[in-house]
C-alpha cells in the first residue's frame, strides 16, 4: 500500500450539492411565488380602483369630498390635533404601566392555592367579572363623574387622570386573565423540577414560571395595548383636549369633519406598526413552539 499517495490524496468533498431535480423544484417554487405575488398585487390594485371609482361615482361624493377630505382644513387643524394626540400617548403610557402591574398582581392572586388567601382570590374573581362586564365608555363616565361627586379628600380633579383610572380599571381585568392563562400554560413539570433543585415556591414563581408565562403572553398583551391606545379617545367625553376632543372642537367651529379624519390617521400611524409587530411576535412564538414540540 502506497502510504505517500494515500496521505497526499485529497479528502472527499462532503459539500452538499442539490440534484438537477431539486434545482428544478426550487426554480418552480420561485416562479410560483413571483406569479402569486403579481396576481395578488394586480387583484389588490383592481379592487382599490373599483372601490374608488364607485365612491367617486356615488351621488353624494361631492358633499363627502368637501366635508371629510378638505386638505386645507386638515392642514389648519393638524397642529392642534398633534398636540392633542400627544396627550393620548401620555395617557396610554401611564395606563400601560399601571395595567401591567395591577393585572399581574390579580393574576398571581387568582392562581395561588394558599388557603389563607381565599378572600383575596374571591375579590380578584369578582373584580375581573365586574370590570370585564362593564363597557369601557360607561366606566369612563362612572369614574369621571362619579368619583369627584364623592368629594373625598385627595380625589384627583384632572379629567385625563380620571380617564386613566377608568382605563386601568377596565383593561387590568382583561390583562389579568391573559397573565393567568400564561401562568397556567407552564407545565407542572417545570414547577416540580424547580422544587427538586431546591427552589422554594417564591423562587420557583420568580425564576421559572413567571419568565415562561410572560414570554407566552407577549403577543396577546400587545393586542390588548393596541386596543388601549385607541380607547384613550374615550376620555374625550370628560373634556381633556386630546386628539378626538380637538377634532370635535375644530369640526364644530368650521362645520367640517375633516379633522376627524386627521385624528383617525394619527391613531392609525401608531396602531398599524404595533399590529404588525404583534403579528411578527405571534409568528415567532408559533415557530418556536413548532421547533420545541415538532407540531
Amino acid at each position: 500500500m502506497d502510504l505517500t499517495k494515500t496521505a497526499e490524496s485529497p479528502a472527499p468533498d462532503d459539500t452538499y450539492r442539490p440534484s438537477e431535480h431539486e434545482l428544478e423544484r426550487q426554480r418552480f417554487r420561485r416562479s410560483r411565488r413571483r406569479r402569486h405575488t403579481w396576481i395578488s398585487a394586480v387583484c389588490t390594485v383592481v379592487a382599490l380602483v373599483a372601490l374608488g371609482a364607485a365612491a367617486v361615482a356615488s351621488p353624494g361624493w361631492e358633499r363627502v369630498d368637501s366635508l371629510f377630505l378638505d386638505g386645507a382644513e386638515l392642514r389648519a387643524a393638524f397642529p392642534e390635533l398633534l398636540r392633542g394626540f400627544w396627550l393620548n400617548i401620555q395617557m396610554f403610557l401611564v395606563a400601560e404601566v399601571l395595567i401591567l402591574v395591577l393585572g399581574l398582581l390579580i393574576a398571581l392572586v387568582r392562581v395561588t392555592r394558599a388557603p389563607g388567601l381565599q378572600p383575596l382570590r374571591l375579590a380578584a374573581t369578582v373584580y375581573v367579572d365586574v370590570f370585564r362586564g362593564v363597557p369601557t365608555l360607561l366606566l369612563v363616565f362612572l369614574v369621571g363623574f362619579g368619583l369627584p361627586a364623592l368629594q373625598l379628600q385627595g380625589t384627583p380633579s384632572e379629567p385625563w387622570v380620571l380617564g386613566v383610572i377608568a382605563l386601568v380599571l377596565s383593561y387590568a381585568a382583561y390583562v389579568a386573565e391573559v397573565f393567568r392563562a400564561g401562568l397556567n400554560s407552564v407545565h407542572p413539570a417545570q414547577r416540580n423540577a424547580a422544587r427538586a433543585l431546591g427552589l422554594n415556591e417564591r423562587q420557583t414563581l420568580r425564576h421559572v414560571v413567571l419568565p415562561q408565562a410572560v414570554r407566552n403572553v407577549v403577543p396577546p398583551l400587545l393586542n390588548d395595548f393596541i386596543a388601549l391606545q385607541k380607547d384613550t379617545a374615550l376620555v374625550a367625553v370628560l373634556g381633556p383636549l386630546e386628539a378626538l376632543r380637538a377634532a370635535q372642537i375644530k369640526a364644530d367651529y368650521d362645520f367640517n369633519y375633516t379633522p376627524y379624519l386627521g385624528a383617525a390617521l394619527l391613531f392609525i400611524a401608531v396602531t398599524i406598526p404595533l399590529t404588525r409587530f404583534a403579528d411578527r411576535l405571534q409568528r415567532r412564538a408559533a415557530q418556536r413552539t413548532w421547533a420545541e414540540t415538532g407540531r
